[in-house]
Formats: structure tokens, C-alpha cells, sequence
């Protein structure tokens, strides 16, 4: 490498990471790796108004699912048994970043050819983490609506920006 360095080292912005494969928006419009779990908000399928907000937890694979009102969700079953909404979000992992990426993040380990992230996954209860992981989607959100500049936001000086790479 020369003294000059990478250009994205000599910039505040990292290269944005392309998703595997193309997912639909709407069903899951937020997902991520990120505090030790996958977690996203998932659309309600019968209410505009609602959507869950659904995790997983590395390592010891706790489920956890709520509406955004703070409710459980009637389709988790004692906590150990996923219901659609993990399924989708795990789903959306997938195809954002790839089975290989989200098994490792999450510590699943699968058997070799296996497809399937839920065969790896040893499932437990996890501690409700809907009121963070709402705020983050929220706070994503806000941005959406901020006028377009070109002067920095220095709370975005971490995120990704288009044309960073080199």
C-alpha cells in the first residue's frame, strides 16, 4: 500500500456493501447486523399501522418479537419457536448479506450445502430489545427527510456515502 493510503482511509466514509440479492422494501424495511444480533422491523401483514420488531441474538439464539406498540407477538411460541416475522427477517438478512455472513455473525454453524439458517439456529427466549431497536429504524428514518446538501451532517460522518470508493 502506498504512504497515501487506501481513498477510502483518506476519507470519513466507508464503501457501501451491495446486497446479495435483491429484497422487497416493504415486507422488511429494516434490517441489520448489529449489537450482538439480527434485528429489524418487519410489516404487519393485516395493519398498516403495525410492524414488528424482531431479533435474534448471537451465540445463545434468543427470539425476540413485538409490535411497535411494545406487544408480544402472538406467533412466538413460548419464545423458542419463530414466527413469520423472524422467518422474514432472517429472510432479509439473507438476502442482504448473504447465509455465510449472517451464519458467522449469529455463530449458527451449518452442515456443509445446507440453505437453511434455521437448521443451524438453537432458538431461547431473549429479552424484549423492542424499544432500541425501534429507535434506531426511527432515528434511520429522520434522515430520509433531511434536506439535500452538500455540506456534512457530522452525525452521518461514520455512514456510508455513494461514491466513496475507490
Amino acid at each position: 500500500m502506498t504512504s497515501e493510503g487506501a481513498g477510502y482511509e483518506r476519507r470519513s466514509a466507508a464503501a457501501v456493501i451491495a446486497p446479495v440479492t435483491v429484497r422487497k422494501l416493504a415486507k422488511v424495511p429494516f434490517v441489520e447486523l448489529a449489537e450482538g444480533r439480527l434485528q429489524g422491523v418487519v410489516s404487519s401483514g393485516s395493519d398498516v399501522e403495525r410492524v414488528y420488531v424482531s431479533s435474534i441474538t448471537a451465540g445463545d439464539h434468543g427470539l425476540s418479537c413485538n409490535t411497535n406498540n411494545n406487544r408480544p407477538c402472538g406467533g412466538l411460541s413460548g419464545g423458542s419457536r419463530a414466527c413469520g416475522h423472524l422467518r422474514a427477517l432472517a429472510d432479509a438478512a439473507v438476502a442482504q448479506y448473504g447465509l455465510a455472513r449472517v451464519a458467522r455473525y449469529l455463530k449458527v454453524e451449518l452442515a456443509a450445502g445446507e440453505e437453511d439458517l434455521w437448521a443451524g439456529l438453537h432458538t431461547t427466549t431473549a429479552p424484549n430489545r423492542a424499544a432500541e431497536v425501534f429507535s434506531g429504524f426511527l432515528r434511520h428514518l429522520a434522515y430520509l427527510e433531511t434536506p439535500p446538501s452538500n455540506e456534512p451532517l457530522p452525525e452521518l460522518q461514520w455512514f456510508p456515502a455513494a461514491g466513496a470508493v475507490s
